[in-house]
């Protein structure tokens, strides 16, 4: 690979290839850069260090829509042979990030799709607003525990128990909850990834959030009681 102005070639490893040419410090290159020398030079130094930046990100989505790590595990091996395979698709309208997993949640989609096991009858959210007739949370909003010390959140009980809640939001929704609460998507990325508009991914934010507040207000209040 020719360090130019295309490439962010400013720091070196200090090698050099079999042509004399100094090597890139591929850490220190963008995602859009290793994706363009991999695409161009079939440079595998380059696809490995994608696949180290994105193996436990996008495994940990494998497994947040498919709930069983031997599945998770077969479409994390699908989306990195699709990125080995197409990654010439990729453009740049878009950051690669939002674009693989885009790859993850449709590869996902579809193994679901196929397999009768995952066949459910998830209910939507859509229609789910726990609002009283004056428009206010009710019951929920008087057990309000958004300031509970964060040790009462994360002891065992508690993770154990946000976990089981994350786990029966419908497919959807948990999606959008996993880009934007565990992954950090804004929403307009995860509007991006799961191919919907920006007003769909913030509502299916907000359902699920409720939806989760909802679930685990009892035990946090009383806990905090």
């Amino acid at each position: 690979m020719q360090c130019n102005a295309k490439y962010n070639c400013a720091v070196l490893r200090g090698s050099e290839n079999t042509n004399g040419v100094p090597e890139p410090d591929y850490k220190e290159l963008r995602d859009e850069e290793l994706v363009a020398i991999f695409v161009e030079e079939g440079d595998g130094k380059a696809f490995s260090e994608i696949v180290d930046r994105y193996a436990d990100r996008i495994y940990k989505t494998a497994l947040r829509i498919m709930h069983n790590p031997s599945d998770a595990e077969d479409v994390f091996q699908e989306v990195f042979l699709i990125l080995a395979t197409k990654a010439g698709t990729f453009r740049r309208e878009s950051k690669f990030s939002t674009w693989l997993y885009m790859v993850a949640l449709n590869t996902s989609y579809m193994r679901i799709r196929a397999d009768k096991k995952y066949h459910t009858n998830e209910v939507s959210l859509e229609d789910y607003a726990p609002y009283d007739e004056t428009g206010a949370l009710g019951e929920i909003a008087l057990k309000d525990f958004s300031l509970r010390p964060d040790g009462e959140l994360l002891s065992r009980e508690g993770v154990e128990l946000i976990t089981k809640a994350v786990n029966e939001l419908p497919l959807p929704y948990r999606a959008v909850f996993h880009l934007s609460h565990e992954q950090g998507l804004t929403a307009g990325e995860t509007a991006e990834a799961l191919g919907i508009s920006l007003s769909a991914a913030k509502s299916r934010i907000h359902r699920a959030r409720l939806f989760l507040r909802d679930r685990l207000a009892d035990y946090f209040y009383e806990m905090g009681r």
